[in-house]
């Protein structure tokens, strides 16, 4: 790809750029998968004019897709749900689905009318979900938090989860999970914030702790109940009843962690 000469020097050393001032930053590389040249090619030109971000390859069909994420291991795919011949999902449920030995990181890339969809790439191994018409921040965001093993989830993906529980029928009461006796009441409490789609920041306020220490109690909290990162948290919230739609403060559902 041609070198903008107006962006600054950029020296590149494995997964490292070096500015010509000196600054090192991590490099995130990304391979985009939609069946659309244009649509990659804008993609590219958002990611690329960041400089800590680098497209290492283009595919056309979750096929294509999956053979170079395998062959060029990027940190992000960045992978559209709509795709002739196999789709995104099936890409990505063979890409980073819970019974993957090396799962990758994928961001699915969605239009409002493809919402149907949004829970079964969730259930696919999906980390995040970037729509095609976000703005340049919202996309470089959802890259950069997937790269961070954060994800993105958007409330508008989270209100389709709620949905799709609201199918159920009423009587549906699945067993409470035995791994939730592992946390402690404090874990609890973060769990609780974090499947409404808080980030480190907001739970720390709102518990009145220190966001490194939110940060840690994350991470046990994952760690305790197998779960990959905040997508499958929400997920896992949902498929065993711990939140409910209903009135609440905080993002309108009711979470039940100790159920």
């Amino acid at each position: 790809m041609p070198v903008d000469p107006g962006r600054e020097a950029m020296l590149t050393v494995g997964s490292w750029a070096c500015t010509a001032t000196g600054r090192l930053t991590d490099m995130v590389s990304v391979l985009i998968a939609d069946d659309q040249s244009m649509v990659r090619s804008g993609l590219a030109m958002v990611l690329t004019a960041e400089g800590d971000i680098e497209v290492i390859g283009e595919a056309r069909d979750g096929g294509e897709a999956i053979r170079m994420a395998r062959e060029l291991q990027p940190d992000v795919v960045l992978m559209d749900i709509r795709m002739p011949g196999m789709d995104g999902i099936k890409a990505t449920r063979m890409l980073a689905g819970r019974d993957v030995a090396d799962r990758q990181t994928v961001v699915m890339l969605t239009t409002f009318d493809a919402d149907e969809y949004v829970y079964e790439a969730l259930r696919a191994g999906a980390v995040g979900f970037v729509l095609k018409d976000s703005d340049p921040d919202t996309l470089l965001e959802g890259v950069r938090a997937a790269a961070n093993g954060t994800g993105l989830i958007d409330p508008a993906v989270t209100r389709q989860v709620v949905e799709r529980f609201s199918l159920m029928p009423d009587g549906y009461e699945p067993t409470p999970p035995v791994e939730l006796e592992r946390l402690t009441e404090r874990e609890r409490d973060v769990f609780a914030e974090l499947v409404r789609g808080a980030s480190n920041s907001e739970i720390a306020e709102r518990l009145y702790v220190e966001a490194s220490t939110v940060k840690t109690h994350v991470a046990h909290v994952l760690r305790k109940l197998g779960l990959r990162d905040r997508v499958e948290a929400v997920i896992y919230a949902y498929e065993h009843r711990l939140v409910r739609p209903g009135p609440h403060p905080v993002g309108g559902d009711e979470v039940h962690p100790s159920a």
